[in-house]
């Protein structure tokens, strides 16, 4: 009986441990398969106050010349005379070049001598005319035989008229693309000739703004895109039709202050008044849908998609119209990774001026 209790003593360890090993094993395994909770996504927000909008309509803009011309020869010929100088000031009538007009002349030459011939009949033939020594129809004809050789003079000057090419008005002349003795046709392009001492803006607008658009009415421009430095244009004229194609109203403006190379890039600003106060967030927060456009807000700890209508457009922020209300938690930062009503974790509060700097530094560097 004793040998026998002994046994079961030495039994009873192993008798726990078969029953306390599949416990702990069952304990292991449910932690292994239970799920994970998902860690709550960490954004910055800023917090939604109305702030002063100024309804600026910004349009791209091209620099012209006051006055431009290219310069051609009327008559095709060969060049015998090319008195042009090359990015320096020139009067208006100054004779640029010359084509060989010695065929012309001598025509000139020709017909001035049968005109001679023609007047001396005519002084023969009136005495004889008063006496009824000749009939009126061969007196007629020779008058008119005058008349053709002066009106082919005419005509023959008017052509050697058209073989010089002069300044049409004074200017700065372009580069030169012929030379002396270069044979030439209307085609050919002998140089430019500008005005620039007073530069004109053209730029386009679409149709929805031609209310703000007048005659007569300043306008900021900016030529240097470096410095950020803005001079005042005059709207001088406004294209009476739209263009079909991009539904777009081209309008002109003269530089008042500062100047520009022709064919240079500008910005144009037009002040499209009604100022007033909105929320505005970065437009990069701004989630596009089908329909509608969506921003992330903070409300509980969750995040909570919003339909937002926007207005005006600035080159980092855009104006929310409905859908924030003053003092929301709109999610600037993390907008990719948020889910509707999943956790947010709010790492800052972040002041829209100083998120603008940073989007300006980015895109100047």
């Amino acid at each position: 009986m004793q040998r026998l209790n002994r046994s079961a003593i030495h039994l009873l360890p192993l008798f726990f441990l078969v029953i306390i090993f599949p416990a702990c094993k069952s304990k292991t395994d449910a932690a292994k398969t239970a799920p994970k909770e998902t860690p709550p996504v960490v954004v910055d927000v800023i917090i939604g106050q109305p702030q002063p909008i100024t309804n600026v309509v910004e349009a791209n803009g091209t620099v012209i010349a006051q006055e431009f011309v290219e310069l051609h020869p009327e008559v095709s010929g060969r060049l015998t005379y090319l008195n042009f100088a090359e990015g320096k000031p020139i009067a208006q009538g100054t004779v640029i070049a010359r084509v060989n007009d010695a065929d012309l002349r001598a025509q000139i030459g020709k017909s001035k001598v049968q005109l001679q011939l023609a007047e001396k009949t005519v002084e023969r033939y009136k005495p004889l005319l008063d006496i009824n020594g000749i009939n009126q129809a061969d007196y007629d004809a020779v008058v008119n035989q005058v008349n053709g050789y002066k009106a082919d003079i005419v005509y023959t000057q008017a052509l050697i008229d058209k073989t010089v090419i002069r300044a049409p008005f004074s200017g700065i002349g372009g580069l030169r693309q012929v030379s002396p003795g270069a044979y030439v046709t209307p085609a050919t392009v002998i140089a430019t000739l500008q005005q620039t001492k007073q530069v004109k803006i053209d730029f386009t607008l679409p149709e929805m703004y031609s209310n703000i658009i007048k005659t007569g009415a300043m306008v900021d421009v900016e030529l240097d895109a470096a410095t950020k430095e803005k001079s005042k244009a005059l709207i001088i004229a406004v294209e009476p039709g739209a263009n079909t194609d991009t539904r777009n109203l081209k309008v002109r403006a003269v530089l008042k202050e500062g100047s520009s190379n022709p064919g240079a890039f500008v910005k144009v600003y037009i002040d499209a008044g009604k100022s007033r106060s909105s929320i505005k967030v970065p437009t990069n927060c701004l989630i596009p849908d089908d329909k509608n456009n969506q921003v992330v807000l903070v409300k509980n700890g969750k995040a909570n998609f919003v339909n937002v209508t926007t207005g005006i457009r600035e080159a980092n922020t855009v104006e929310i119209l409905k859908g924030i209300e003053p003092g929301d938690s709109i999610v600037v930062t993390g907008v990719l990774f948020a889910r509707p009503k999943s956790a947010l974790k709010v790492r800052s509060v972040k002041k829209l001026e100083d998120l603008n700097k940073t989007a300006e530094g980015n895109q100047s560097f």
